[in-house]
């Protein structure tokens, strides 16, 4: 099955919502031109990171969520990116996933928080991970900080993932652990990952681009560059993942029973 996959990488700027939401409308609309299946949006991409102001953004993406569905289901596309959002009086960094007819197929809370931005001082985290079921197969999401956590996408592939849809506002500081961690994912869970980061600054924060798609086998399908706002796209072949999984056995050679972190 092959996919074409777009990352819209922007210049998410804290606070602006109308104009940040206008920029992802413009980038769906490029990924429908390109053919593309899928397109996915930076961390937070509708406020940024002004968590001081999590419940007003909340409230707004209510409106900005049922917008997304509704280019979602003009264009023909599954749309996902992480927002903020409010749940029984906790508020939360909730990837949504949005299918092709318009409709939220799936929403991860990250798990994960981020202390060096703050997050665990304005937001809860999440308490599962979350699976996303397509006709092409099986998607995992995640977010940013997830990304140094191997447990995590090793639990998804033992569960017959394919491909990881990742969200990041990832600094520029720190890209090469960006750039390094994205293909030791991929290479050791025998996956695709699609990556997207976003560009610009944020008060201190520079974020570092190179949003990306890796394939199992670890080479990258496309990359974005570290400081410009575009939309980069990519096709992957999720029979690839099969084929590599035969191939070099990694998961079913596994020992779960000495080392015990992940078990199936």
């Amino acid at each position: 099955m092959k996919l074409r996959i777009s990352l819209a990488q922007t210049n998410v700027k804290s606070g602006e919502v109308e104009r940040n939401l206008e920029r992802a409308l413009i980038m769906t609309q490029k990924a429908a031109e390109q053919g593309s299946d899928i397109v996915l949006l930076p961390e937070l991409w509708s406020s940024g990171y002004d968590l001081q102001n999590r419940q007003l953004y909340s409230q707004q993406n209510i409106t900005i969520i049922e917008q997304l569905c509704k280019a979602a289901r003009q264009r023909h596309l599954i749309i996902g990116g992480s927002i903020i959002e409010e749940k029984m009086g906790n508020f939360y960094n909730t990837f949504v996933l949005i299918n092709s007819e318009g409709k939220i197929q799936a929403k991860y809370s990250k798990i994960h928080l981020f202390t060096l931005m703050e997050e665990d001082k304005f937001l809860q985290p999440g308490d599962s991970l979350q699976i996303a079921s397509f006709p092409f197969g099986n998607a995992g999401l995640a977010v940013c900080y997830d990304l140094r956590f191997p447990e995590m996408f090793r639990s998804y592939a033992v569960k017959d993932v394919g491909l990881i849809l990742l969200c990041a506002q990832w600094p520029a500081k720190r890209a090469y652990h960006w750039q390094t961690l994205l293909r030791a994912r991929a290479i050791e869970d025998q996956l695709f990952f699609a990556a997207v980061n976003c560009v610009g600054q944020d008060g201190a924060y520079v974020f570092a681009g190179n949003s990306a798609i890796i394939s199992p086998w670890g080479e990258t399908i496309i990359e974005a560059s570290g400081t410009q706002e575009e939309l980069v796209t990519g096709e992957i072949d999720l029979g690839q993942v099969t084929e590599v999984r035969r191939t070099m056995t990694v998961l079913l050679d596994r020992r779960p029973d000495l080392y015990g972190a992940v078990r199936t």
